[in-house]
């Protein structure tokens, strides 16, 4: 799962960035209104967290451009503004919750939570299945057939990320940029070596096998 976080709080954002990444996001941050409108338009995001006060574009101008361009990720709002009209306006101009300053990181996470769920249709994405893989988000646990697998974080987002997409073909790009942050610069093979990694864990010994290589075009979880 990725997450945009548009906050020029440095602390505050460090916070926020290393609670959610613990949590299995990936984010990519920026402290200026104006690139994260950028990031916004340019990138496949799914959540925003957005600060009302911002360099270059406020918070407010920066949601309504998105919205006024079809973009519908679902957007929470941080501020330190706590009146009735500035929470509203907040939510007139397309953001989809609000969360006043200071706040508990265990209430920003389960609203982001929510406002995931609520955007994929999602019953509870806390947990994940794919015949007989089951996938605890909270825990950060896998198991295949009851048997728990013992993944590195990066094995688990990208066995989340084919979980979430199971029958469908990802390709090596998409897997980048959701497995891996915003300014991270790809070496050649690092997608198959973690594709080879998690493979071993996954398949090796089990059958049938999750997960293929479609060539030329990327990788796919299928199930029974």
């Amino acid at each position: 799962m990725r997450v945009l976080l548009v906050e020029d709080d440095d602390q505050i954002a460090q916070f926020v960035q290393q609670g959610l990444e613990e949590a299995g996001y990936v984010v990519d941050r920026t402290g200026d209104g104006e690139e994260g409108f950028r990031m916004g338009l340019n990138e496949d995001y799914d959540a925003a967290i957005v600060d009302l006060m911002l360099p270059s574009r406020d918070g407010l101008s920066l949601i309504q451009g998105l919205r006024q361009r079809g973009d519908s990720t679902p957007v929470l709002i941080l501020s330190a503004k706590r009146s009735v009209d500035e929470r509203v306006e907040g939510l007139q101009v397309g953001g989809d919750d609000y969360l006043t300053k200071p706040f508990a990181f265990a209430e920003l996470l389960a609203r982001v939570q929510a406002l995931v769920r609520r955007n994929t249709g999602s019953v509870d994405s806390s947990t994940l299945s794919a015949g007989p893989i089951e996938l605890d988000r909270m825990s950060r646990t896998v198991t295949r057939a009851g048997e728990e697998l013992d993944l590195q974080p990066r094995e688990f987002s990208l066995l989340e990320y084919l979980v979430r997409n199971q029958g469908k073909v990802v390709s090596k790009t998409m897997i980048l940029e959701h497995v891996w942050d915003f300014n991270f610069t790809p070496q050649t093979n690092v997608v198959e070596v973690l594709v080879h990694r998690l493979r071993s864990k996954v398949d090796d010994g089990f059958e049938p096998k999750l997960i293929h290589t479609v060539r030329g075009s990327g990788y796919v979880l299928r199930t029974p």
